[in-house]
Formats: C-alpha cells, structure tokens, sequence
C-alpha cells in the first residue's frame, strides 16, 4: 500500500500497541525500533520480503472466510474447530458421529478430504490504484463507474491468474483510496488430520460464545496436498503433503501476563470508516433485524433438529453459524451503546469538518463527498426492509437458496465472463459445483420448509410498496397458515432441486432449460433471482457513488489525524501486535487473562454444553498433566487473552511470540469487545485464544497421538525449540 498511509514513525507511540490491523507492506514500514521494543526478535524484513514478495506471513493461510497456518513443513494447518467443522459434518453420520466423538488420524492415509475445502497462500501484493481509477471514463455516472472499476479488476485478476493454481483478487482499501492486487497459491486438497469431541471444541457453547472466561478448545488440525511435482491438485490417492517454506513452530513454553504476541490472519469486514450516519443505522435498524430473523431461524432449527438424529447433525453447521452471527448482533448492540461508538464518530466528523474548513480550497471536495454520501444514505434508507428480507431469502431455506443459486448461474452464464457478477465467473464454477454438491449434507426438509414459511409470512406482511413480487406470485399478498404450508408442501413434491444429480445437471443449462423443466421450486427461485439482479443493480449504482465519494472524505481523515491509521478490514492478510493481558469488563471486576484446566472442570456439570468428555475428566481428575503445565500457574492453560485489533475472518489465526513461534490460535473476542469492529477501545479490545499448551496437553495426555507429536517434533526426546521458519 502507498507510504502515504504511514505519515509517522511509531517509536513513540505506544497506544498503537493493540490497534491496528497492518499489511504486511505497512510491517515494513513501521518503527523497527519500535517493533523491537515491543517484543518482535526477528527482524521486520524476515516477516515479509517485498523483493520476493514472500516471508513468515505467508505461513499464514486464508481457509474460506476463517484463517489458519502452517505448523510444520508437511502440510500440517491449525484452524479452529469450527472452521473444519464442514468436513467433520460431511464425514458425521448417526452411527458414525465424528461431531459428537472427534477424529484423529492415526496415518496419514487415515485423513478425510474435504469437499470443497481449499487454502490459499500468500505470494504478493501489488499497487494498482493507477490502473482500475485510469479504467474509469472522463463524465461517467455511478453505475457506469461501478462497471468500469469492476470490470478492470476482473482483467487484472485474469491475468494475474493465468498462471496455474493462483487465486487472486483486487482489495479495496479506504473505500477506494487504494487498489491492491492479491496474489496467492490455491491448495485443493485439503484434509482433516484432527479434531477434538465437540465437549472440548465448543465447550461451553452459546452460552461461552463471546464470553470470559473461556475454557474452548477451538482448534483443529487439517493438512494440505498437492500432486507429486508439488503442483496444486484436486484429491487423489496420489498426491503427497504440501511442502510448506514458511511454518510456525510450536512453543512449549507458551505465554504468561504481559508477553508480547502478533495475531496474523484474514480479517473479514470492519466499519470504523463508516460516516456517523451509517453507523447509526446499524445500530437503529441492521442489528435489531438480525437478532429478530435469525432468533426464529435458530428456533426453528433447534425445534426440527431434537426431533430426528440425522436432521440435527443435518442443521449443526448452519445452526452453528446463525448462533455466532446471532449473538455477534447482540453484542455490537450492547458495545454500540456501552461505547458511546456513534457519538463519538459523529464528534470525530465534526473535528475533521472544522478543520477542513479552514482550508476549504484544498478540502472543498472532501467536505462535499460527505454531504453526498450522507444523501446516498438516507436514499437508501428508504428499501432497507424489503432489501434485507430479499438478501436472507438466499441464507435460510436452503431449497429456494439453491434454486436461486442454479437460477443466477443461468442468468449470468448467458453473459459474458468479464460482464457477470464476480460469483459466477467461470473461475468460480467448480466452488460454485462444490457448494452445490456439499448442501446436500445440510438438507432437512422438516427444518426447511419451516424457514421458507416463516420467510414468506414475513414478505407478506411488507408494505404495498415494498412487496418481493416472487413471494406475491406464488403464496398471495394475504398470509394464510394453511395455504403457505399447502403451498410449500407442494414446491418440495414436485421439485428435483433437492435432488443431488438434477441440481448438478441444472448447474449447466440454460434459462430456457431450467424453465422447461418446469419445476415449481425451480420457477420460484427464478423469480426470486430476478429480483435480486435488480437489486444487485441498485447496489452497484451505490457503490460507484461511494468510490467516486469516499476516497475525498478519507484523504481528509487521514491528513486531519496526523498519524498512521491501518486500513478496515477486508479478508486481506494484516497482522496486529499485541501484549496478553486481563481487563476490566465492569464496575468492580477484574478478568485475569489466562484460564486453566481445573477452571474446566470446575465448570463441568455433566449436561450440556458444559459436559467434558469422559476421557478429558479422567486424565484432568488424575492430574496427568505432563510437561504442559504452566510453572506459574500450576495447571495446565486452557485459553488467554490479548489486546489484538482482531473480527470475523480472523477465526483460526495464529497468535505467535516474538521468535515467530506458536502460542495460541485465536477464536473469539470479549462481549465487551465486539462493537471493536466500529471503534477500537484498548480497555476492553480482547481477542480469545487457545493455548498451545492445551492442544499439546489433548494431544499427549488424552489422545495419546504419538505419530502426530513426533510430526509436531514435540515426542520423541525432548522437543526442539526452532524459530519460525
């Protein structure tokens, strides 16, 4: 990213501690010095390498939507459990139940692939903002604007990917200040190694999630492949572990109150650039909407799931996955207001309008791009209910999600490449067959039809104005228990889109095909499609205004501010630095940092979810603890906290000291904490981690996988402390 981003030294600036997700090119330009003192012994350079577009950050790997890294030189990935927890799932049967039991290879051709499953490794970063803003022709509007740019982006990430097994993207930054071009290898091959019993890798649940302290085991090992030559590859009985250059050894040795630590990963989406306005309606609207949908969406899904064993396991990852975005809403609510985050943005604003003010020559346009956004805001507004509940009509049921799915593709297919939404480029086909193929895994008819009725009730009690036409055509603009039921019932009769092979042979044909079919799920998710085109339209318009508005508006933030400020989070790899530390969540308490083993058990009670596993409690009760016992402590360490700028994405990032070794592998954040995504407050700014120690202690003492822990260099005499490599 440009110097410019950077304006000070950081010697003297030991608030940055905790905020910031930086670029691996803003490391590079960070105080050495600095980093120094906070506790980085490698130097800046050997985290990444510009010349080869390389270095110890690349050992960081993106897994779809979480993070992970590579632990030894043959492959060997640790995420969290619940970011494998669609390859358990797909491999989960009732009587072969590996989410309930947990897994563990005792060979490497034991090891389960995953359908679908795929990393990506870091290989460089390229500046392009002279390239997609030259794209834009001279008097072009909003919609125009958004085309060009997107259309730029897709010949640059063409190009970039005519090389074989190479994902790449163009990430924007600071709404459009910066244009980057991301390069990484893409694995194919992706395999579960380990996974603890649920008991340990949720332990606690909904009810810890989000929460201190924490006892989680959140961790899971998969391993990459690749063909013989090292080549990436689809699955096959032939290929060999991938060779990793770059890995973080484990640290037996682990953390303790005040030690420095680096949370690298994938971060998906922060705010903090948001206007005031935005942010408030967030607040008054987006968060409250979530917790109202899919608060019945989890009921919904619970209720059907305790009525059939092969449903529950059916529903586990989607109910999985509503649970955290559930609570996450719960929480940015309470942080939102608890922080007072809009009140201070908007004070913020007004800072940055004053000054800018004063030099009105050089800043006139900022302070215009403001007023404008401020306007496409409240234009917006205007659709949000009708917007919102189409956008979940694809997340829910999964029968109309897949109809709309298999629609889309038509639709878009008759298009050209470079002309079609991004998710259906021809380079996304095969993900695009994997989804397709692995929902049958998630499919529960009694639990989907309930969702879709519990959509369509909701649709039809949208104003006249605001009416989904699909949802009208099909079921009425009048609500009926009895007719919404007769009529789902009917869609899933006579449908083949549930169907594995027909919903694979629908991804290839036309929209005349689809239609011939006649299919009345299939014709329903037509229709739905075709209103989420336009509505995909209308964003576009808006985007192309923001990147035309916001980028004037951020210039003047960052000059006004006078120091360094790390771009928002985009799924892009960043690196936070950090020290392990307690907080103090409220009046009169005090959180220390590190959890133990006996705080585990103290929290047993033999129901769910605090039920630890039996063999768990045996070796815990025998105090087997091994050498994994902190000295301090007396125990063996379960989970810590630091004061990492971390958010969703960075689920399975590797938390690691300051020799680039493996300490812990970040799951969470605080309640406090979860409003961080607007603001970051260093009081109550804490990630969760699990400790490497505990890993090694199930590894060891509980699983007893010998053939794991000599891979690990952990058995077998005494193991060897190596800095990351």
């Amino acid at each position: 990213m440009k110097k410019t981003l950077l304006l000070l030294s950081l010697v003297a600036a030991p608030a940055f501690a905790g905020e910031g997700k930086w670029t691996p090119q803003q490391v590079l330009e960070l105080s050495p010095a600095w980093l120094k003192a906070q506790g980085l012994q490698l130097p800046p350079s050997k985290l990444w390498d510009p010349k080869r577009g390389t270095g110890l950050l690349a050992g960081t790997v993106n897994t779809g939507g979480c993070s992970g890294s590579f632990i030894s030189a043959s492959g060997l990935i640790i995420t969290n459990h619940h970011c494998a927890f669609s390859i358990i799932q797909e491999h989960s049967s009732p009587q072969k139940d590996l989410i309930t039991n947990g897994f563990l290879a005792k060979s490497q051709a034991e090891e389960l692939p995953g359908k679908g499953s795929r990393v990506q490794v870091p290989r460089g970063f390229k500046d392009v903002t002279a390239e997609v803003n030259g794209a834009v022709p001279q008097g072009a509007d909003d919609l125009a604007r958004y085309k060009a740019i997107d259309r730029k982006q897709k010949e640059l990430v063409a190009e970039c990917e005519k090389r074989p097994a190479t994902r790449c993207q163009v990430a924007t930054f600071d709404g459009g200040v910066n244009y980057t071009l991301v390069d990484a290898v893409e694995l194919q091959d992706v395999r579960l190694v380990y996974a603890p019993p649920r008991a340990v890798g949720e332990y606690g649940g909904e009810e810890d999630n989000w929460m201190w302290p924490r006892h989680t085991g959140d961790f899971a090992i998969i391993r990459a492949y690749t063909a013989p030559d090292g080549a990436s590859a689809a699955f096959s009985d032939k290929n060999v572990p991938y060779k990793a250059e770059f890995f973080f050894p484990l640290s037996t040795e682990g953390v303790k109150p005040g030690d420095f630590v680096m949370v690298l990963g994938y971060p998906g989406t922060t705010f903090r650039t948001l206007l005031a306005d935005e942010m408030a309606e967030r607040q008054a609207r987006y968060y409250p909407r979530i917790r109202d949908v899919l608060g019945e969406a989890i009921r919904i899904l619970e209720a059907e799931g305790e009525k059939d064993p092969a449903g529950k396991i059916a529903v586990a990852s989607q109910l999985k996955g509503l649970h955290n975005v559930y609570k996450n809403a719960g929480g940015q609510l309470a942080g939102l207001k608890r922080g007072h985050i809009v009140e201070k943005q908007r004070d913020a604003e007004a800072g940055t309008v004053a000054w800018a003010q004063k030099d009105a020559a050089k800043w006139g346009d900022a302070l215009k791009a403001r007023e404008a956004l401020l306007a496409e805001q409240q234009e917006s507004s205007k659709t949000f209910d009708r917007e919102f509940l189409l956008n979940m009509s694809g997340r829910l049921a999964r029968g109309p999600a897949l109809a709309t799915s298999v629609s889309r593709l038509a639709m878009e297919r008759a298009k050209p490449d470079l002309e079609r939404r991004p998710e259906y480029m021809d380079r996304e086909l095969p993900r695009i067959k994997d989804r397709l193929e692995r929902e049958q895994k998630n499919l529960f008819l009694a639990a989907d039809k309930a969702l879709l009725h519990a959509f369509v009730k909701r649709a039809q009690a949208l104003p006249q104005d605001a009416r989904i036409a699909a949802v009208d055509a099909a079921f009425g603009k009048t609500y009926s228990e009895k007719d919404v039921s007769a009529k789902i019932d009917s869609l899933y009769a006579g449908t083949k889109v549930l169907t594995l092979a027909e919903r694979l042979k629908m991804a290839d044909e036309s929209v005349g095909q689809l239609a011939a079919r006649r299919d009345p799920l299939l014709a329903f998710g037509m229709e739905l499609a075709k209103e989420q085109a336009a509505l995909d339209d209308t964003r576009d318009r808006r985007q192309g205004a923001s990147s035309r508005l916001r980028p004037a508006w951020r210039k003047a933030v960052m000059a006004q501010a006078g120091k360094p400020i790390a771009p928002d989070a985009n799924s892009t790899l960043r690196v936070s630095f950090a020290k392990v530390q307690g907080y103090t969540p409220r009046d009169g308490a005090l959180y220390l940092p590190q959890t133990t083993l006996t705080g585990m058990m103290q929290k047993h009670t033999g129901e769910e979810p605090f039920n630890a596993p039996e063999k768990v409690r045996a070796a815990a009760a025998a105090k087997k603890f091994g050498q994994w016992a902190d000295p301090r402590l007396k125990d063996v360490p379960v989970d810590f906290l630091a004061d990492a700028d971390t958010t969703g994405g960075n689920s399975g990032s590797p938390t690691v000291n300051g020799k680039g070794q493996l300490v812990g592998v970040n799951f969470d954040r605080v309640w406090e904490n979860v409003a961080n995504d607007f603001g970051y407050n260093p009081d109550v700014a804490r990630n969760v981690n699990v400790d490497v120690r505990y890993l090694l202690w199930q590894l060891d003492q509980v699983e007893d996988a010998d053939a794991l822990l000599r891979e690990l260099n952990i058995r077998k005499g005494k193991p060897v402390a190596k800095e990351a490599r």
